[in-house]
């Protein structure tokens, strides 16, 4: 079992972010996916923005954040912003 902090993006601080929502480990992070992680994060931390969207996706795809292909940015951007709508 790999550590979320053996995973390209994520930094001590998102990976107790990740554990307190109960998303312990690289594997379950994947099995997850990134926006229903997201959408885990959002609920115990409102102020979270779409940057931590693509931060997790970037983890699971080992892509660094900023490098994401510009259509999956524009879609986990409009997931996120349909989180605002609820």
């Amino acid at each position: 079992m790999q550590t979320l902090l053996s995973m390209k993006n994520i930094g001590k601080t998102m990976a107790k972010k990740l554990q307190s929502v109960g998303i312990d480990s690289a594997e379950s992070l994947c099995e997850m996916g990134a926006e229903e992680a997201f959408v885990r994060l959002k609920e115990k931390y409102p102020s979270m923005c779409a940057v931590f969207l693509y931060t997790l996706e970037g983890a699971i795809t080992n892509t660094e954040h900023h490098k994401l292909p510009d259509s999956r940015r524009q879609e986990l951007k409009a997931f996120s912003d349909s989180l605002k709508a609820r």
